[in-house]
């Protein structure tokens, strides 16, 4: 547990670290620091073995490997949804350590936009994918020039991009006018 002193696995010694390491601990002796005579071991403050802990009023995702959540934690984006079912699963059921952890944390995330997208219809004012990606823009800031010949990494996964960004959309279109038609053309309409 990194916030307690009772650990259950001891740490590896020192001299099985710089056996282990290849320069490991080069740094320990204070001799051999650059900065020892200005390093000054002053009083902290600090009055206590385990920090206080901010009170947990909702409950929050933590680390299969920890044992409680960090003494101190945010609370400004909790949560919600079938997205937040998706990312307490995660948390819940997979080490961090594990592939289908960050897996289902990314489908957490995609159906958060998604969730998203759809409260914005609900509001009245929809998301607008063409202004909100800012593809209009492209043309006035030198798109091919800013991109080719300077190195960018991001160009790996340029051409998927407007799919990744699009293709939902599109998609989301086809499917409403496949259901709009559906609905205009069932033989009880007619």
């Amino acid at each position: 547990m990194p916030y307690t002193a009772d650990t259950r696995r001891q740490p590896p010694s020192r001299d099985e670290l710089r056996n282990r390491i290849p320069g490991w601990g080069a740094d320990l002796d204070p001799a051999d620091r650059p900065s020892v005579p200005r390093e000054k071991h002053e009083p902290t403050g600090a009055h206590w073995d385990f920090p206080e802990r901010q009170p947990e009023n909702t409950p929050r995702e933590r680390s299969l490997e920890h044992k409680f959540l960090t003494p101190v934690f945010g609370t400004t984006a909790p949560l919600h949804g079938f997205s937040g079912a998706i990312r307490r699963f995660a948390y819940r059921r997979y080490s961090e350590g594990q592939t289908p952890h960050w897996l289902l944390l990314l489908a957490g995330d995609r159906v958060d936009a998604w969730e998203s997208h759809l409260r914005s219809l609900a509001t009245g004012r929809p998301d607008n994918p063409v202004t909100q990606t800012g593809i209009l823009a492209e043309p006035g800031h030198r798109p091919l020039s800013s991109r080719f010949g300077r190195n960018r990494a991001d160009l790996k996964h340029a051409w998927m991009d407007p799919v990744m960004v699009g293709g939902p959309w599109a998609a989301a279109a086809v499917l409403a006018w496949v259901g709009a038609r559906k609905l205009l053309t069932s033989p009880s309409r007619r």
